[in-house]
């Protein structure tokens, strides 16, 4: 079965038909979900979507357009969340200078603070990083070493993908990879090992072709598989399997 490392159901897109849609999973072949956290407001949704749903599970952290809302209360409020028996994974964290909400600086100090928290729960982390390739590297390597993580979304290069790699680390992919204009993603997906890869799709964003512009969701992660499998000269069933089996050695499933 098909496990999306990454998707928010608990976005306001899904409101009008969110139980319908995760009802209708099994029977298009996704197994299990992991619903990251981006906003404090995220956090309580998240809880329930896991809570009503067996195969949801949940990641808690603030992305980094958010960051302005962080303090020390909410720190102590995620780190209670964290030991929750379904909330998985620090995330969705990171860094963002494509829309620069927020200073870099304080971007970086609630990266590393929320870091801290995952090596103290020895949790894995879900990585947001837009182009802010060097200052995600450099952070990752002084406070990240030895832990588990996954570059979300990913969109540097091969050679940094492969360093990545190196450290232990996964690299997550999505509807992106179908498009025609991302040969960097495909370069990536030829270069880097299978038992790195995960399956994702930032739904409600990000839908691969041929559904580009409209509602993601997980059920579409079957294009994204086949175009794995291709770049790879594989099965779309051999790339379901070994993501499935990636994604549960990461979040310890």
């Amino acid at each position: 079965m098909i496990f999306d490392t990454h998707a928010h159901y608990d976005d306001e897109q899904f409101e009008a038909d969110r139980d319908e849609l995760l009802k209708s999973m099994a029977a298009g072949g996704i197994g299990t979900i992991v619903d990251a956290g981006s906003t404090l407001e995220s956090w309580d949704k998240i809880l329930e979507l896991t809570e009503k749903y067996p195969f949801v599970y949940g990641a808690i952290g603030i992305h980094p357009d958010e960051v302005g809302t962080l303090n020390e209360d909410e720190m102590k409020r995620m780190s209670a969340l964290l030991d929750r028996d379904k909330i998985v994974a620090v995330g969705e964290i990171g860094l963002d200078y494509y829309w620069d909400k927020e200073n870099h600086d304080i971007q970086k100090k609630w990266l590393i603070r929320q870091l801290d928290l995952a090596r103290e729960k020895q949790m894995p982390v879900i990585i947001h990083s837009r182009e802010a390739a060097a200052d995600t590297m450099d952070i990752m390597k002084a406070h990240a070493a030895g832990m588990k993580a996954v570059i979300h979304c990913y969109s540097y290069s091969a050679e940094m993908a492969r360093e990545y790699v190196k450290m232990g680390y996964y690299i997550g992919v999505g509807g992106v990879v179908t498009f025609k204009n991302a040969k960097k993603l495909k370069t990536v997906v030829e270069e880097i090992p299978l038992e790195r890869i995960l399956l994702e799709t930032d739904c409600p964003y990000l839908a691969p072709v041929p559904f580009r512009g409209k509602r993601n969701s997980s059920l579409n992660l079957p294009y994204v598989a086949e175009e794995i499998a291709e770049l790879k000269g594989i099965t779309s069933e051999e790339v379901i399997q070994q993501t499935e089996r990636n994604a549960r050695e990461l979040y310890g499933l």
